[in-house]
């Protein structure tokens, strides 16, 4: 008896799927009932575990507001056929085929990380444009920062906040 495991585009699929339902704030459970599925089903399409159908994947992306291409974004490559074609009059020499598909790394993308993802839902909640740009350059500006930077010295002497205050002018009378 084999093992199946997972063919890594439903496994990436289902990542997506995941990634996109969170981004939107969906739960699990309500996407389950908006399909007519139990959440559990839901589980195994986001593991991976479970194929979805075409008409599934279909509904799922009216659903989510998302066209059907997304789910298949950032893939590395289209996998070739996982066994040569038989039966050609033509030599199999003459055929190049598509290595096999990369395996799926193991570790959780940072993208699906809980905080990237509620600091994309808080962005996206600025309705301002300047501000959301400039607010995008400092996120940039932050990352390029080296790694080893000196610690700076705090301006003030971190005491009591009464004697961080300016002294004041003498008023006239």
């Amino acid at each position: 008896m084999t093992v199946e495991h997972p063919d890594p585009i439903d496994i990436h699929v289902g990542r997506r799927l995941k990634l996109r339902r969170m981004l939107v704030g969906m739960s699990q459970e309500r996407l389950g009932e908006l399909l007519g599925v139990t959440f559990q089903q839901i589980q195994k399409y986001e593991r991976g575990a479970n194929r979805m159908g075409s008409s599934r994947l279909f509904a799922i992306s009216r659903i989510l507001d998302t066209p059907i291409a997304w789910f298949f974004d950032e893939m590395d490559e289209a996998p070739g056929p996982s066994k040569p074609a038989s039966g050609l009059s033509e030599e199999r020499s003459a055929f190049r085929y598509a290595p096999a598909p990369r395996p799926v790394p193991q570790g959780r993308s940072p993208v699906e990380n809980r905080e990237t993802l509620e600091l994309v839902r808080a962005f996206l909640r600025i309705d301002d444009p300047v501000i959301r740009r400039r607010l995008f350059e400092v996120a940039r500006a932050l990352a390029e920062l080296p790694e080893q930077r000196p610690v700076a010295e705090p301006p003030f002497p971190a005491r009591n906040a009464g004697e961080w205050s300016l002294p004041r002018s003498p008023r006239s009378s």
